[in-house]
């Protein structure tokens, strides 16, 4: 079963719920009680190379990274 998160407006907490995909969007209470609640947008990393069509003659330097994570790998987190 699929499990959402949602964040607090009163009590700016966070938490999760277990629901069928057909439920996903309904709303859901605080569990201290509140009921102003969002639903929070979950993403999903993806890692892979990156290819990018440079120019003819373009020096490596100047090449996008590649290699996936946050920055395209330049940091060495992918």
């Amino acid at each position: 079963m699929p499990r959402y998160e949602f964040r607090c407006r009163t009590c700016a907490s966070t938490f999760e719920v277990d629901r069928p995909m057909q439920a996903s969007g309904e709303p859901a209470d605080c569990p201290a009680g509140h009921h102003d609640t969002v639903k929070l947008l979950n993403t999903v990393g993806l890692g892979g190379k990156v290819r990018t069509a440079m120019p003819s003659g373009t020096p490596r330097a100047m090449a996008p990274p590649s290699g996936g994570g946050c920055c395209g790998g330049a940091c060495g987190c992918g």
